[in-house]
């Protein structure tokens, strides 16, 4: 792959739970650290400028916030700026006696507390428990793309690899104070959302818009915000938004993630310039890998992404490595990825090492805080 002569530019959006420094409890603090990160000019309204990334912002609920990274070119540069925001968000929520823990859903049972905001208020009306239980942090990665038909040609083509991005970063055992069954059960609570999973193959940019306006037409979203799907082109920035993984508990897992999506996406690119028609795969199909992944992270097998036969977890990852591996190298981050994939087999999954917490610790308040301080680790760690 040597038609492209920049690498492209990668930010992540992390979602990030607040919870009591003393028993690990989800506190319903997000207002209150946000004025505080804004009198340290940490919020998007508080910078003088409209250069998109760096931020601390607004969730869905009261439980969490937003970090945003800058667009970064190289691995070291968005975990430098991916951990730094995660300490200005432990240092904002400090203020407020929280810490910021990175897990896909809160372990301990919360009531959670729609944001004062409008946007907000109408979706709890509209959805009712789906919006008011819908506490789950996610990890969104932005590529940067050269046009809209780029956009769809890549999402098209990077679909039926999305599951495996899920399993790599799964971060979310425990739900309402009780362990799921699942690697991810942030991804069973988001399929409530009438809009959440895998789409069809769209073609054109033209069918894609096509899409969103029969999805707005309904009545049924809000607005083209509510277009859940796992891949989406971005509408505020000149990116390909890969929505699929949890928030990961080990900073190095999402920049491993986010190294992958943008290897997916040239690789994706590159194909499309070609001609080459996309993988073929009904949503239908690409919802029970989605499920296999979540259901079982790297503990059992996944769907491989051209065959649909499980297999070991183990295979499948490495059919993706081997699949984007020509971009990694462009891109210079193949020796990282496969440090970061080793380390990741060794030690597990985030579902993994929260679970051995839990173990260690005998209590899931004890376990939670541990986590926390977990989330936000020195940069030699």
């Amino acid at each position: 792959m040597t038609e492209r002569a920049e690498v492209r530019r990668v930010g992540v959006e992390e979602e990030l739970l607040l919870v009591d420094a003393a028993d690990g409890t989800a506190r319903s603090v997000a207002s209150e650290v946000l004025r505080v990160a804004e009198l340290r000019g940490e919020t998007e309204e508080a910078r003088p400028d409209a250069v998109p990334g760096g931020s601390l912002g607004p969730e869905l609920q009261e439980e969490q916030i937003e970090t945003d990274t800058p667009p970064a070119t190289t691995l070291v540069e968005l975990e430098t700026a991916l951990r730094s925001w995660r300490e200005k968000a432990r240092a904002a929520a400090e203020v407020s006696g929280a810490l910021v823990l990175a897990s896909g859903t809160t372990p301990l049972p919360v009531q959670a507390r729609i944001a004062d905001d409008p946007r907000y208020r109408e979706m709890a009306q509209r959805f009712g428990l789906t919006a008011s239980e819908q506490l789950t942090c996610g990890l969104h990665v932005h590529v940067s793309i050269e046009s809209d038909d780029e956009a769809i040609g890549v999402l098209d083509r990077i679909r039926v690899w999305l599951p495996v991005l899920l399993a790599l970063s799964a971060n979310s055992p425990f739900w309402q104070g009780a362990d799921s069954g699942y690697e991810s059960y942030r991804s069973q609570v988001l399929t409530r959302w009438p809009t959440n999973g895998p789409t069809e193959l769209f073609g054109t940019g033209a069918a894609y818009e096509e899409n969103l306006r029969l999805l707005i037409g309904t009545g049924v979203p809000i607005d083209e915000g509510m277009a859940y799907f796992d891949a989406r082109a971005s509408r505020r920035y000149p990116t390909v938004e890969i929505r699929v993984a949890d928030v990961c508990l080990d900073p190095r897992d999402a920049v491993l993630v986010a190294a992958l999506s943008r290897a997916l996406v040239d690789t994706a690119a590159f194909a499309w310039r070609r001609g080459q028609e996309p993988p073929v795969a009904s949503s239908s199909l690409l919802r029970l890998a989605m499920w296999q992944a979540g259901r079982h992270g790297l503990s059992a097998d996944l769907l491989h992404p051209l065959t649909h036969r499980p297999l070991p977890a183990g295979i499948v990852v490495e059919t993706l490595a081997a699949h984007v591996e020509s971009a990694l190298r462009t891109n210079g981050d193949l020796h990282d990825v496969r440090e970061h994939l080793e380390r990741l087999r060794r030690r597990g999954t985030g579902a993994v090492r929260q679970r051995a917490v839990l173990r260690e610790t005998g209590d899931m308040g004890k376990a939670v805080v541990q986590l926390a301080h977990l989330s936000c680790p020195p940069a030699s760690a």
